[in-house]
C-alpha cells in the first residue's frame, strides 16, 4: 500500500523524470549488448576511432554508455524531488543542446570529437534537448496549475 501511496503523490515532473531516466540507463546497457550494438567488436573507450553503433546508427564508446548509464541514475536520484525533477529535465535539457552545438562544431573525424558523435547523435541530442526542456517546463508549469484534492 505504500507504494501506490508514494505513486500517487508523485508530480507529472517526478514520474516523467524518472521515465527519461530509465531510458537513459537502458540505452547505457544496450551500448554493450552485441546485437543491439553493431561492430560491437570495435567498441573502444572513447574517441572517433569507435565503430560500434547503437542499432546500426548512434556512435557508442564505452565513455558514451557510461555517461548514458551516470546520467539516468543522476536522473532516478533528483527525480525524488519535484524540483530535482524539474532540474534534471531542463538542465539535461541544456546539457544535450550543448552537446548537439558541440557536435555540429567539431570535426567528426579529429580528436575532438572523444565522445563520439555523427549526425545521427547530433540529431538525437537537439530532439532530447528540446523534448527535455519542454517536459520540464509543461510538467512542472502543469503541477503548479492543478488545483489541490480537497481533504
Amino acid at each position: 500500500m505504500t507504494s501506490t501511496r508514494a505513486t500517487a503523490t508523485r508530480t507529472p515532473a517526478q514520474l516523467t523524470a524518472a521515465v527519461v531516466a530509465v531510458v537513459f540507463l537502458l540505452v547505457g546497457i544496450a551500448g554493450f549488448i552485441p546485437g543491439l550494438t553493431t561492430d560491437f567488436d570495435q567498441l573502444s573507450f572513447a574517441g572517433h576511432d569507435s565503430m560500434a553503433m547503437l542499432l546500426g546508427v548512434f556512435m557508442v564508446s564505452v565513455l558514451h554508455n557510461v555517461v548514458h548509464l551516470l546520467f539516468g541514475v543522476a536522473g532516478l536520484a533528483l527525480a525524488r524531488t519535484p524540483g530535482g525533477a524539474r532540474g534534471f529535465l531542463i538542465g539535461g535539457g541544456i546539457v544535450y543542446l550543448v552537446l548537439w552545438l558541440y557536435g555540429l562544431l567539431i570535426d567528426h573525424g579529429s580528436d575532438a570529437n572523444f565522445v563520439p558523435v555523427n549526425t545521427a547523435d547530433n540529431w538525437l541530442h537537439l530532439g532530447l534537448g528540446v523534448g527535455m526542456i519542454a517536459l520540464g517546463l509543461i510538467t512542472s508549469a502543469s503541477a503548479r496549475t492543478r488545483v489541490p484534492p480537497r481533504p
